[in-house]
């Protein structure tokens, strides 16, 4: 038997996208420094508990969830919470090599990483528009498997013209 899929406030993902801009804008704006990096590893370690424990578990959820939503009336629908954590990984693999690459010199890398991260998270944050939980759907459909036709056309055809 499967586990029921984890159900969230589509609100949260948007919140946590829009803490996710500020920090990259943040990193864009001082990194290589000390604070850019150790800003840049705060955003990594979000990504890897929102990929690894689900992104209902990382701190900006807990604000979300604790200090946002409560505010808020009810949400209409809630949402699988599959694809925001498809997309906390893509998350942290962009995070990381911008990580990797400010801290090894390679100041560009680090740069260009972090500002597609930083496109991704304004995505999200402003027009609701989740890149990384689309590549989620996207690849769900590719690789869902595809119901075979036992019929061919010409037998289709042949049973149509008999009647």
């Amino acid at each position: 038997m499967s586990k029921p899929a984890v159900q969230i406030d589509p609100r949260g993902p948007r919140f946590t996208a829009g803490v996710t801009l500020v920090l990259f804008a943040v990193v864009l704006v001082t990194a290589p420094s000390v604070v850019g990096i150790v800003l840049l590893s705060v955003q990594v370690a979000f990504f890897a508990i929102g990929a690894g424990l689900g992104v209902q578990h990382t701190p900006t959820a807990q604000v979300f969830k604790y200090l946002v939503r409560p505010r808020l009336a009810a949400p209409d629908h809630l949402e699988d919470a599959a694809p925001p954590r498809f997309a906390q990984a893509v998350g942290l693999a962009f995070s990381v090599v911008a990580l990797v690459g400010y801290a090894t010199g390679a100041t560009l890398l680090g740069q260009i990483f972090a500002g597609f991260a930083l496109v991704a998270a304004t995505l999200n944050a402003v027009f609701g528009f989740c890149l990384g939980c689309e590549l989620y759907l996207l690849g769900r459909r590719l690789l869902a498997p595809r119901a075979k036709n036992t019929t061919t056309p010409n037998e289709t055809n042949k049973e149509e013209v008999a009647v």
